[in-house]
């Protein structure tokens, strides 16, 4: 599965993706750091990425409906550290299926993963 992180997440929280077979590129790689959110996730869909953020905003289902894009995932932590996102990652990581959150929002809050489909 091809995965795009926000720029509000480390890039070392691609590893735990990476480390399992996903495909994860960056916001920054793409030169895109600073970027309406609108940009940041035409680009992601235009790449078939499903984005992983921190930035709440992106999960509200009315400026970003399920099937507008290839997915959303939002991360509600807490603790926002390097350590604390790697591990919401990491979580999500071992999730048997990923694919489907392919055009869906989904929230992971503390181990709990919640998506929205069509």
């Amino acid at each position: 599965m091809k995965f795009k992180l926000d720029e509000n997440l480390p890039v070392s929280s691609a590893e735990p993706l990476t480390r399992v077979g996903h495909d994860v590129d960056t916001v920054a790689g793409e030169g895109l750091k600073g970027a309406p959110d609108l940009d940041v996730v035409a680009a992601a869909a235009g790449a078939q990425r499903v984005l992983i953020t921190l930035d709440q905003g992106m999960g509200d289902i009315r400026a970003y409906p399920p099937g507008s894009h290839a997915g959303i995932i939002v991360l509600r932590l807490a603790d926002q550290s390097a350590a604390a996102v790697t591990q919401a990652v990491t979580d999500l990581a071992s999730f048997a299926e990923l694919s489907t959150l392919a055009g869906a929002i989904a929230v992971l809050q503390r181990g709990l993963l919640r998506i929205r489909h069509q």
